[in-house]
């Protein structure tokens, strides 16, 4: 025997195994290369950040692609025609993003790391020449055209001096001593992503578009938020900021200001209590539109449109009616009505609101943006002449653009057909079923492993995951996403839902978890569970489960009520939900708006909702996988429930991503790593 056989023998049954196999047949390796493999995820790409013309027979957009030598998601700006022409604008290995067109449509804005840090950049279109105009320290963000197309406005974080309360005395001058200690005394001082941060605030600037020296408009000591707008006179700026003297504990409370650029004199135009933002001014300049929603310190609240006078006078909601929240709002050209994007039922769409009278949905099938995961994240823009252009969603692509022209929709772009076309991809099917809890409608989405109609055919049966989406006041819907796909192609059937708490179904149905999650979204999930194995072919002894973030919370909880779960993927959790709303990066957010009470003020409640509190009915082996450097939801959530269970001495198994913040797919490998570690371990509890 083979000396290198023999040792894989000792050390490794399966690696034997493996050693002694035959080489796969050529029609095997073509059959695994006809479905999605993990080192595709390097192969696909995104369209975002989409910017319209004028006349709306041009696109610019965001290009997002996957640089498999650096391991990062890069991105050049690129348009596409009406005759669906691509173009590309910049190129380079680095990222170029928010593309902002000028008044006049001959030059574009945009941010740029070409240099190292992200700069404004400008390129002049007829011209075909383009330059970076700044230098900055910080990253500028919020771009913004005056109306006469002569000066650039956004904002940029200003850094401030950090305190420093002690002074040690008798340093030699050549002297090597520690690092000096940090004093902190500030309620937010760190964020997930970014780390510890740095003292100042966001300010806003103006710019001349040929370049030069910007001049700093604000000075206070609080953020000023995008996006801005111009009056149409150019002679003031719109924006929003949060000024109570509290608003550290109140970060859901901000209102909507005018700034003379000359003189810096500042007008507050709204005063409700809640989140007034997105400012956004009618072509006659005669309106304001903003998005606005109250302080009801609850887990979630609608968002609405209103409009006022440029004053601040005559404020008034335009989607009172509408049960869902509103994203981005665009005003129509002649003024006359306001395009807005909203959530239902899993989706986005576009909706035209006339200021007197019915809207009308003018564009659907928005999405695609998440990539990883089947998230309803979307962007629209429109033209002068009300031409629609929105990044299109389709279960078995990412996004692409989109135009709604004289009401009928185009696609533009097909980015991915170099990579898919030749894959068999999952088929996702919608289901709803009714939650043994109450009897709500709870509303999921089935995709299939390649292979199923033929295979069920033979009476075949499927292994079953169970896929739970993070926030908890998000929604999944009929979008693509890479870890779905991969999951499917993997041999399983990946049934993904909306629970009790979810958004785009209304007020009332996301507020039913305030101060009561988990709770019955448990029930949801089972029954979603439930539906699927009485419609397709489901072996019942091979379910798995797995959700990261809010999922990880729903997937610790689930393990604590049920065994029915052959193993479980518990990703990025809250265990403990006392030691969590101490811990995370948004602390005051956590406790204000999602409790009724402090920690030490209702312990038990805190605890009774704690997955930690059912560690002892645990008996399904699990995995947990959180980012190290995860700051939303902390390593030490993960260690709470990784050291009880092997106290209990449970199957368990826990995986530490390095360097990798909340949002670990960030990093293409990691999304790999992730998905692949998942799979792993599912693999190991088949029967």
């Amino acid at each position: 025997m083979n000396k290198g056989v023999y040792l894989a023998l000792l050390l490794s049954p399966l690696l034997a195994a493996n050693a002694l196999a035959k080489e796969p047949t050529i029609d095997a390796v073509i059959e695994k290369q006809s479905v999605l493999q993990l080192e595709d995820v390097f192969s696909l790409e995104y369209a975002s950040g989409l910017e319209i013309n004028a006349d709306g027979d041009e696109v610019y957009f965001m290009r997002n692609y996957m640089d498999i030598m650096t391991d990062k998601k890069l991105s050049n700006i690129w348009k596409v025609n009406k005759h669906k022409q691509l173009t590309p604008v910049t190129n380079g290995q680095h990222v170029d993003y928010a593309p902002t067109l000028s008044p006049d449509n001959n030059m574009l804005a945009y941010i740029s790391t070409a240099s190292g840090s992200p700069q404004i950049h400008m390129k002049w279109l007829n011209a075909d020449a383009q330059a970076q105009l700044t230098h900055f320290s910080h990253a500028p963000s919020n771009l913004s055209w005056s109306p006469d197309g002569k000066q650039l406005a956004f904002t940029r974080f200003v850094e401030g001096k950090r305190k420093s309360v002690v002074n040690l005395p008798g340093k030699p001058s050549q002297a090597k001593w520690a690092k000096p200690a940090v004093y902190i005394d500030e309620m937010y001082y760190r964020f997930d992503g970014a780390g510890f941060t740095n003292p100042g605030y966001s300010q806003i600037f103006v710019m001349s578009a040929n370049g030069g020296a910007a001049r700093q408009l604000t000075h206070e000591a609080i953020n000023h938020s995008g996006p801005l707008a111009w009056s149409k006179d150019g002679k003031h700026l719109i924006f929003a900021a949060n000024k109570r003297p509290d608003s550290d504990l109140a970060r859901n409370d901000s209102n909507i200001y005018k700034l003379n650029i000359t003189t810096l004199a500042q007008q507050q135009l709204t005063e409700r209590d809640g989140l007034d933002n997105n400012p956004a001014i009618s072509g006659s300049g005669k309106h304001i539109a903003y998005v606005s929603s109250p302080q009801n310190y609850k887990n979630y609240e609608n968002a609405e449109v209103f409009i006022m006078n440029m004053d601040g006078s005559d404020k008034r909601s335009l989607t009172a009616d509408l049960d869902r929240s509103v994203n981005q709002i665009k005003w129509a050209d002649n003024g006359k009505g306001v395009y807005f994007s909203y959530h239902d039922h899993g989706q986005a769409f576009v909706a035209y609101q006339p200021l007197k009278g019915k809207r009308k949905i003018v564009a659907k099938d928005l999405g695609g943006l998440a990539f990883g995961r089947p998230y309803t994240a979307a962007q629209f823009d429109v033209a002068d002449n009300g031409t629609i252009a929105f990044t299109y969603s389709d279960p078995q692509r990412p996004a692409d653009i989109s135009i709604v022209r004289k009401g009928k929709t185009e696609q533009l772009t097909n980015l991915n057909h170099d990579a898919l076309a030749h894959k068999q991809l999952a088929e996702v099917k919608e289901i709803t079923v009714k939650s043994s809890a109450d009897g709500r409608d709870i509303q999921a989405w089935v995709a299939y492993p390649p292979g199923y109609n033929e295979a069920i055919k033979t009476g075949k049966t499927f292994p079953l995951i169970l896929e739970i989406h993070g926030g908890p006041v998000t929604n999944y819907g009929p979008h693509f996403a890479a870890e779905i796909q991969l999951m499917a192609a993997s041999g399983y059937v990946v049934v993904y839902a909306n629970p009790r708490g979810s958004d785009s179904y209304g007020k009332e149905f996301s507020q039913t978890i305030y101060n009561n999650y988990p709770s019955q979204d448990y029930d949801d999930l089972m029954s979603v569970v439930d539906g699927v194995i009485a419609r397709d072919a489901i072996d019942e002894q091979a379910l798995f489960v797995t959700g990261g973030s809010g999922g990880g919370v729903l997937t610790a909880w689930i393990i604590g009520h049920t065994d029915r779960f052959k193993a479980a993927v518990v990703a990025k959790p809250v265990i403990n939900w006392f030691s969590f709303a101490l811990t995370t990066d948004i602390y005051p957010f956590v406790i204000k708006n999602w409790f009724d009470k402090m920690p030490w003020e209702d312990t038990e409640h805190y605890m009774k909702l704690s997955p930690i509190s059912y560690v002892g009915n645990v008996s399904t082996p699990t995995m947990l996988l959180t980012g190290e450097a995860d700051l939303r939801t902390p390593m030490a959530e993960t260690e709470q429930f990784y050291q009880a269970l092997k106290l209990r001495n449970i199957d368990t198994a826990m995986v530490r991503i390095p360097d990798a913040p909340h949002g670990i797919y960030k990093r293409p490998s990691n999304l790999m790593s992730k998905v692949a570690h998942i799979l792993w371990w599912f693999e190991q509890y088949q029967d």
